[in-house]
């Protein structure tokens, strides 16, 4: 049986919300159940600023792969950055963390990845963080990852461990891995709203943005500094390059003086469907 010596947390996320989930798995990981089994290091790659360089993960490190839902799939960002990263038949935990609405294919298209890339994807997991479009007036899943979020992460991570103990490193089938259904009607008028906001943009085609207030910004760069895609140019931070935004609103939770803001309909519609709390899938 191949012990496994270590854990890499491999995270692209740009709000914070994949990284605290993505840890607390870690930590479940780390921690033995008992005195038979060791205590496991750990180390992260971020790819939030960067893509990996050419990286061959060892058979007998547990890869522990998060990444954020953006409408139902990967967020391309981070599909692209994961590109360089292999596995050499290791195990690989596989997580999607969304926005209180749906992970849709999300999960089974980072278990794809990792098959492709050398992993057996051997647990799986989809995980609520507050959505990226979560503003005080359109509160969608907010302060979420919550410390009952953060413990379900680490009890998961707990089971990944015992199983991965056992000896057993059997795939899961991530398809198998099953939403929890918002009410019907919420998905309905969201539908609904959906359908006529594509209308509206194929008449009158709009391109939503964050913006900065020139006059409540005080240049302090942190926004720049903090954009994942380097889609603010430094010196001139109110302005958002449309060809390299991804939507993340890093810049309008990370401004100090709430100098950025982003308008988009979306934020409402989302808000008033999706209020519900959803808890945390898992699959072992």
């Amino acid at each position: 049986m191949k012990k496994h010596d270590s854990i890499r947390t491999i995270i692209f996320s740009p709000t914070g919300t994949s990284k605290r989930i993505a840890e607390a798995i870690t930590r479940g990981i780390a921690a033995p159940d008992s005195s038979a089994s060791p205590t496991l290091t750990a180390q992260t790659l971020d790819l939030t600023h960067a893509a990996a360089p050419e990286t061959t993960v060892p058979e007998e490190c547990i890869a522990v792969i998060a990444v954020p839902v953006y409408g139902g799939h990967i967020a391309p960002a981070a599909a692209e950055r994961l590109r360089n990263i292999r596995g050499s038949g290791g195990p690989a935990v596989v997580v999607a963390v969304y926005g209180n609405r749906a992970f849709e294919h999300a999960v089974t298209e980072l278990a794809a990845w990792a098959c492709r890339q050398g992993f057996v994807p051997v647990a799986a997991g989809a995980f609520v963080g507050e959505h990226s479009y979560s503003t005080p007036e359109t509160p969608i899943a907010a302060g979420r990852p919550d410390a009952q979020d953060l413990t379900a992460a680490a009890v998961f991570g707990q089971a990944v461990r015992r199983k991965l103990d056992a000896g057993d490193t059997s795939p899961v089938d991530a398809s198998q891995l099953k939403d929890r259904r918002a009410p019907s009607l919420s998905t309905l008028r969201f539908i609904r709203f959906v359908l006529r906001y594509r209308r509206q943009q194929k008449k009158h085609p709009v391109v939503y943005l964050p913006e900065g207030d020139a006059e409540c910004c005080t240049h302090c760069g942190r926004c720049a500094a903090i954009c994942p895609v380097g889609a603010i140019p430094r010196g001139d931070e109110t302005r958002t390059d449309p060809a390299r935004c991804i939507r993340c609103c890093a810049c309008v939770k990370g401004c100090p003086v709430g100098a950025r803001t982003f308008h988009t309909p979306f934020a409402a519609a989302l808000a008033r469907n999706f209020a519900r709390r959803k808890e945390p899938v898992t699959l072992l």
